[in-house]
């Protein structure tokens, strides 16, 4: 059985001052969801944007990967057929 799907992809950045926020958010056609992630820049460090967009982004990404992944569980759950209860044993005791 053949499988294809695209699903969708963004990641939105903002800067205020010393920190740096993302929101990822992914639509798979029949759900759209929305991952969080935030770096803050201690003020003794340089002042590198990308690394605050990095940081930040790849949080939001992995705040969207558990989503996923609980999702994908529950789903597992909801689907697992249920086992028929063991038979009775049958003959003399051991």
């Amino acid at each position: 059985m053949s499988h294809t799907l695209e699903w969708k992809a963004r990641v939105y950045l903002f800067e205020e001052e010393r920190t740096t926020k993302a929101r990822a958010v992914i639509d798979t056609g029949t759900t759209v969801l929305t991952g969080h992630g935030t770096a803050r820049r201690n003020p003794a460090d340089a002042d590198v944007p990308e690394i605050g967009d990095e940081l930040a982004a790849g949080r939001a990404v992995q705040d969207l990967g558990r989503q996923l992944l609980d999702i994908a569980e529950r789903d597992v759950r909801g689907t697992a057929t249920r086992r028929p209860d063991p038979r009775p044993a049958v003959g003399w005791p051991m």
